[in-house]
């Protein structure tokens, strides 16, 4: 595991956007061997899909050989309403990449039972990059989720639907109740996993991605158990932790230098 602290949500992302940039590059991808990215939607990766538009707008990488996979997507609402994550996803990011539209994944109603064998007809996920809820979910791997669970249909908690209606003018009626998601063992089997989280109300989330104990009631916890997780905070989100945690990691990365695109 990998904790890597930056002082803004801005200095983060741009750190995340870079690392991706780095990997797929150092991946060199080509028709017969892409790299399979996972993504996320919502507030915390922003600012990594225009860090990653911006670098491809420069030349400094193509995704024309990625394959991607999103993480979820809501039920009940069509992928050309304003809020579905498919509209998201082409808002901030396919739209302004070249990314052949068939090398695009999101989950659904008609796709999620077969969801993690199309992953794997892939050779699965070489990167998966990851958000985290306050209440510690991944993905709506909502609390009490199985650590073992694969793409299905989850019933979302009031408290993502509270937090989610934001995204729907404040209106909680009008916020999806269930949504298509990855299971968790999904973001697991990724060969790595980037999870980026941002201010104050991440922070009892990120303690307990760290310090906590492999719970299914905290479903980010299970990252501990993964080979190769890094995870990018601002220090707002670090407030939780403890003192000598945020230390230990900013002495690692001093001393070995951040983590580097390795195949």
């Amino acid at each position: 595991m990998k904790l890597i602290v930056r002082d803004s949500k801005q200095q983060t992302s741009l750190w995340v956007a870079e690392y991706i940039v780095d990997r797929i590059n150092a991946f060199k991808p080509s028709k017969d061997r892409p790299f399979v990215l996972g993504l996320p939607t919502g507030s915390s990766p922003e600012l990594v899909y225009a860090n990653l538009v911006k670098s491809y707008k420069a030349g400094r990488v193509s995704f024309q050989h990625v394959v991607t996979f999103n993480m979820d997507e809501y039920v009940g609402i069509s992928t050309s309403h304003p809020q579905s994550y498919h509209s998201f996803m082409f808002k901030h990011l396919f739209q302004h990449v070249d990314i052949p539209p068939s090398q695009i994944h999101i989950p659904s109603l008609e796709n999620y039972q077969r969801y993690d064998d199309m992953i794997a007809k892939y050779g699965g996920i070489e990167l998966f990059l990851c958000g985290v809820g306050s209440d510690g979910h991944i993905a709506f791997n909502e609390p009490g989720s199985s650590l073992s669970s694969k793409t299905r249909i989850k019933t979302l908690t009031k408290e993502t639907i509270v937090a989610n209606a934001r995204f729907f003018d404040g209106n909680i009626e009008a916020v999806p109740k269930s949504a298509v998601t990855v299971g968790v063992k999904t973001v697991m089997d990724a060969r790595e996993v980037v999870l980026i989280a941002d201010g104050r109300g991440k922070a009892e989330a990120v303690r307990q991605a760290l310090e906590g104990s492999v719970s299914h009631m905290w479903t980010v916890t299970a990252l501990q158990m993964h080979p190769k997780f890094v995870m990018a905070v601002d220090e707002a989100a670090t407030e939780e932790l403890r003192v000598k945690t945020v230390k230990y990691f900013k002495d690692i990365e001093r001393e070995q230098g951040t983590p580097k695109a390795k195949l």
